[in-house]
């Protein structure tokens, strides 16, 4: 809201009051509200506690709107983090318990330069070594994961986190004590599933 200007010597003083009462109220009003909408958070239940964790859709728009898109559809139900390696990450979103890959959505463009980090208890997008593969698979860093942020001069183009987790760092930390095997061509696999059994906006 922009403030004008009165000539208050050519106004009525009942006019020129009635007009400072609404302008108070209207700067109230504005200053009541937020500047923007809460970011979006997505509950995961998981069978080793919940984790909540708050999207970014400013600085990853993108892999946000993805990410939202599969928990609308209801694709995690179900699956499992088929991929844990202490003192990493925690990787879910694309198999069920017998580790059958879900067909997905086309892939997304990598948002790795948006700035945000491979911090502990981030969100980031899973993909293999085309930048641009993302599709449902996400990890959550257990550390601060540095050598996952794009590094052009090296040629990484990184990977893109999009969100952080402001509930259930014990839980992804508890995961990472579970015992994990070789199962096909798949490593760090749990040796007891650890299920990811709904993911909701909340």
């Amino acid at each position: 809201m922009t403030p004008r200007r009165y000539k208050i010597n050519t106004m009525k003083r009942s006019t020129f009051l009635q007009t400072v009462a609404c302008f108070v109220c209207a700067v109230s009003f504005a200053w009541a509200q937020p500047v923007h909408a809460a970011d979006p958070v997505v509950v995961l239940i998981t069978t080793m506690g919940e984790i909540d964790i708050q999207l970014d859709p400013k600085d990853a728009p993108v892999s946000t709107a993805n990410f939202l898109a599969y928990v609308d559809k209801k694709f995690y139900d179900g699956t499992i983090f088929h991929r844990i390696i202490p003192g990493f990450m925690v990787q879910g979103g694309g198999f069920t318990p017998d580790m059958k890959e879900k067909e997905t959505m086309p892939p997304i463009k990598n948002e790795a330069t948006n700035g945000l980090k491979n911090l502990r208890g981030t969100i980031s997008m899973a993909r293999i070594n085309d930048p641009n593969s993302a599709t449902s698979q996400f990890f959550l860093n257990l550390v601060d994961n540095g050598m996952l942020d794009p590094n052009p001069g090296m040629g990484n183009a990184g990977y893109a986190v999009f969100g952080k987790i402001l509930k259930g760092l014990d839980v992804i930390d508890r995961m990472a004590q579970v015992p994990t095997t070789t199962k096909g061509s798949f490593e760090n696999v749990p040796v007891t599933d650890v299920l990811l059994v709904t993911a909701r906006r909340k």
